[in-house]
């Protein structure tokens, strides 16, 4: 649990560094947006295809660790819902603070978009089969059940008549008179 803990304080520092950091080179060039598909719809007309897959592919790239390493830190109910709305929420607050205080860098609801189906997708590879183990690891195992120890089986009772009439029940006698092999005859009527 530390190490995943540590490794998502690690992607934080790393988010911030390549958010964070004014760009003056693309001051006249940023907007913000707030219409979802509009800037994907600017990737695919304005840019180059190598520019357009750099800009998607960075945005699901930024979101995926958090596919990996919140589950990490989550319980199993609800996780891929917990993974989507903390990963919205930060990206959220992300973009809101590039457009708030960076220059050259603006507000992208796409980019909250792009981040989140990232964490997504990283999830449904790889996140829950990591997750699943790491649990499973930290999981106290059963301990098996010593049994019981099993009380002797009682002697089978077996009553067979007697000259005269009577019954006897006594099967440690009848069971030292059988000779291997033999079977006793059956009670007459």
């Amino acid at each position: 649990m530390g190490v995943a803990f540590v490794a998502l304080v690690g992607f934080a520092a790393v988010l911030a560094e390549m958010t964070l950091t004014p760009s003056p080179v693309s001051a006249d060039l940023a907007g913000s947006n707030l219409r979802p598909g509009h800037s994907l719809m600017q990737y695919a007309e304005d840019y180059t295809f190598l520019a357009a897959c750099k800009q998607i592919g960075g945005n699901l790239l930024m979101g995926a660790p958090f596919g990996v390493i919140l589950p990490l830190l989550m319980p199993r109910r609800l996780r891929l819902v917990r993974v989507v709305v903390l990963t919205a929420v930060v990206m959220a607050l992300v973009e809101m603070a590039q457009g708030a205080m960076v220059e050259g860098r603006a507000f992208d609801v796409d980019d909250v978009i792009l981040n989140t189906s990232g964490a997504i997708i990283a999830y449904l590879l790889v996140g829950r089969r990591i997750s699943h183990r790491f649990h499973m690891l930290g999981a106290p195992r059963p301990q098996p059940q010593p049994e019981p120890e099993s009380a002797p089986e009682p002697e089978p009772k077996v009553s067979v008549e007697k000259p005269g009439g009577r019954v006897s029940d006594r099967p440690a006698l009848l069971l030292r008179r059988l000779r291997p092999g033999r079977r006793p005859a059956p009670p007459r009527p």
